[in-house]
C-alpha cells in the first residue's frame, strides 16, 4: 500500500554547513544523533530577533534535556554575532550566512514590503531536524514572542 504523505517536507534529508560566531564551521553531519532547531532571523540586535534569541537562550537547558540544540542563522557577520551574543548573554549558537547560501537553500529569502517599500529579506522561520538529519517540522513567518516555547512544547510532544 502506498503511503501518501501530505507534508512532503516531512521526509526531506537536510545537510548544511555554516560558520559560527567564532568562525568555526558547523556541519549538520557533526550534529547527527541530536535534534536541531535551526531558526532563521533577519538581523542581530533588532527588537524581534533579540526577543527570540533571548527566549531560546532562557530555555536552552530544557532543549538540551530533549537532546536538542538551537542554532540561529542570519546574514550578519561572525563579528556581529559575537557582539550580539555578548550583549544579550545568549546561550545559543549563531551561524553567519553572508552569501545567503543556507538562507536560500531553506527558501526563507523572500520579497517583503514595509511602508510601501519592497525589498528582499529573511522571513523569520524555524526548522526542526531529527537525530538522523531529517526535516520533521517547519514554522514559517513566525512571531518572535512565545515562539521558543511553541517549539519546545512541540519537541516535548514527540515520542
Amino acid at each position: 500500500m502506498a503511503h501518501h504523505d501530505e507534508n512532503h517536507s516531512q521526509q526531506k534529508h537536510v545537510s548544511f554547513i555554516g560558520t559560527d560566531s567564532f568562525s568555526k564551521q558547523i556541519s549538520s553531519q557533526d550534529l547527527i544523533g541530536k535534534r536541531v532547531v535551526l531558526y532563521f532571523y533577519p538581523k542581530d540586535n533588532t527588537p524581534g530577533c533579540t526577543i527570540q534569541a533571548k527566549d531560546f537562550s532562557a530555555l536552552i537547558s530544557e532543549f538540551k534535556a530533549q537532546n536538542t540544540i538551537v542554532i540561529g542563522v542570519s546574514k550578519d557577520s561572525c563579528e556581529s554575532h559575537q557582539k550580539f551574543i555578548n550583549a544579550q548573554a545568549l546561550k545559543i549558537d549563531l551561524l553567519s550566512d553572508p552569501d545567503l547560501t543556507l538562507i536560500k537553500s531553506f527558501d526563507v529569502w523572500k520579497e517583503k514590503k514595509n511602508f510601501s517599500k519592497t525589498y528582499f529579506g529573511v522571513v523569520r522561520s524555524t526548522f526542526l531536524i531529527d537525530e538522523k538529519g531529517t526535516l520533521i517540522k517547519e514554522w514559517k513567518n513566525v512571531k518572535s514572542k512565545g515562539h521558543a516555547e511553541t517549539v519546545l512544547s512541540y519537541i516535548k510532544s514527540l515520542k
